[in-house]
């Protein structure tokens, strides 16, 4: 319980009035790292919400309130362990590609801010929470793979595992769960690397081989020159992964998938 004391007050007294300031880049603690504690109980949920509140924090209580909400939904819906939230969402056609599921496991997609943050729950058994979004929606939307593969190896590598908020999760980043994203919304891992790590110290930090390359692309270096890639110390596709896929493609094919769910896109 100490350890969690000690994160606890440092983000009560530091970082909580910059949360939403801070929450989205994942080369700085912006976060309170608290998930594990809340998970095996070595600190209360009643504490965390009392002083959300006391100190108009928001966007961190709406995170504590998603964890609850999954706590619900399990509950009530307990199909959700192995089929979509939505049933109709189960006929979807996806890919067969143990390919493609392993690259993503194992950082290896060519798209060097999904890479990194597969190699950091690799090594350090925790995601950053932008970053589970990010890789989720890479994963079922990018490779066209099922969620389920996803939730399973998010299941034996996360620290602060939760059978309710990963699978709220993940269903959540694959449009088939309660309240999800729309089916249409597919994260750009490249834009989203540019916005939420402009300077490449996190993808530096988990994935070396592009450690030289210039900040303006470093988030996807696919288009170095080959004289570039030599003055970087980085061949693509020899040193680092081509792109897995092409996202212009996938994310047509993405759509057509969905197509099949006639439903309207909003409520």
């Amino acid at each position: 319980m100490s350890g969690a004391r000690v994160l606890w007050d440092e983000f009560r007294e530091e970082r909580i009035g910059r949360y939403v300031a801070m929450r989205d880049f994942p080369a700085v603690q912006g976060g309170s790292h608290l998930s594990v504690h809340l998970r095996f109980g070595t600190i209360g949920i009643r504490e965390l919400v009392r002083t959300a509140r006391e100190q108009e924090a928001d966007a961190w209580l709406g995170e504590l309130i998603w964890r609850d909400f999954h706590f619900m939904i399990l509950d009530h819906f307990p199909h959700v362990v192995g089929h979509a939230f939505k049933p109709e969402y189960d006929a979807i056609a996806r890919e067969d590609w143990p390919e493609g599921l392993a690259a993503w496991r194992e950082g290896r997609t060519g798209y060097p801010l999904v890479d990194a943050a597969m190699r950091q729950l690799k090594h350090c058994g925790w995601i950053h929470n932008r970053l589970r979004m990010v890789v989720a929606s890479f994963l079922t939307k990018d490779l066209g793979i099922d969620w389920r593969p996803g939730e399973r190896h998010f299941a034996e590598q996360i620290n602060d595992f939760d059978l309710s908020a990963n699978n709220g999760g993940w269903q959540w980043a694959a449009s088939t769960g309660c309240d999800a994203q729309p089916w249409f919304r597919i994260f750009n891992p490249v834009t989203r690397s540019e916005r939420f790590d402009p300077e490449g110290g996190f993808i530096r930090r988990h994935v070396p081989e592009p450690a030289r390359v210039a900040n303006r692309q470093v988030h996807g270096p696919r288009p170095m020159s080959p004289s570039g890639q030599e003055a970087a110390g980085v061949i693509i596709g020899r040193d680092y992964p081509l792109p897995l896929v092409d996202r212009v493609r996938a994310r047509a094919d993405t759509l057509a998938r969905y197509s099949v769910i006639r439903r309207p896109a909003w409520p």
